[in-house]
């Protein structure tokens, strides 16, 4: 705050009124008391931000994991119906198989 003080003495040097020049003094350091930051606020912000972000960073790390299993289930369901369907395919293409060897063995039978 010894600036203000120097400020006050400019002032005063230049044949400013004391009390005009204390009113610039004391407008002056409530101005700056209210407006300007210190150091210890850009501390407590960046201390504030890193928490923050500490914060978002263990919230989307959870995020994803819950996505990953939901996904994970997701994609099991997928493979137990592809297994289903490839077996539905596995006994259509069988009976079919099975059908077509029969009729082929009977219009032997039938021509021979």
């Amino acid at each position: 705050m010894d600036y203000l003080y120097s400020l006050y003495d400019a002032l005063v040097s230049i044949n400013v009124p004391s009390d005009k020049a204390r009113a610039v003094v004391d407008a002056m350091e409530r101005d700056m008391g209210t407006t300007l930051a210190t150091k210890q606020d850009l501390e407590a912000l960046r201390l504030a931000t890193k928490q923050d972000l500490e914060a978002l960073r263990l919230a989307t790390k959870q995020d994803l994991q819950l996505l990953k299993q939901a996904m994970d289930g997701g994609f099991a369901l997928v493979d137990q119906k592809f297994e289903t369907l490839e077996l539905k395919l596995t006994v259509k293409l069988g009976s079919m198989m099975v059908v077509g060897f029969g009729l082929t063995i009977a219009a032997l039978r039938l021509w021979a």
